[in-house]
């Protein structure tokens, strides 16, 4: 996967005001307004800032934090973990492998079978719907 390495100009002429805020300045979206937390809509979710395919909704849950939620991206290789000790607290952020986006944090604490949550920001994606439903 080539690696995509824009300006913060040409980062802020792409995305909206909050889009660059989460993305590129490492901020969250405020719980439960998110466009994605609660989706019904059957697809793939792809990197708002490059497009890369990121997570299934197959993989989707509500885990009542307020963020969309995974148990695991479409494949190891989308997303980097970097530890966060950002607001005084220990986490582990995920980033777009391609684009370097922030667009959350996994914890240890989801469904089978990862165990994992990955808690990602609805303005870091966009639902591409699967096709024929």
């Amino acid at each position: 996967m080539n690696k995509i390495n824009k300006s913060e100009a040409e980062w802020r002429e792409q995305l909206d005001d909050t889009q660059f805020q989460v993305c590129r300045m490492k901020g969250t979206e405020r719980p439960f307004t998110g466009a994605y937390y609660r989706n019904s809509t059957p697809g793939v979710y792809h990197c708002v800032c490059c497009d890369a395919p990121l997570f299934d909704t197959d993989t989707q849950f509500d885990a009542g934090c307020g963020w969309p939620s995974y148990y695991q991206p479409i494949s190891p290789e989308v997303v980097e973990e970097h530890e966060d000790f950002s607001h005084g607290m220990h986490r582990i952020e995920v980033t777009c492998t391609r684009c370097d986006a922030h667009l959350g944090h996994v914890f240890p604490d989801g469904p089978p079978p990862t165990g994992l949550r990955y808690c990602i920001n609805s303005v870091c994606l966009r639902l591409e719907p699967r096709e024929g439903l």
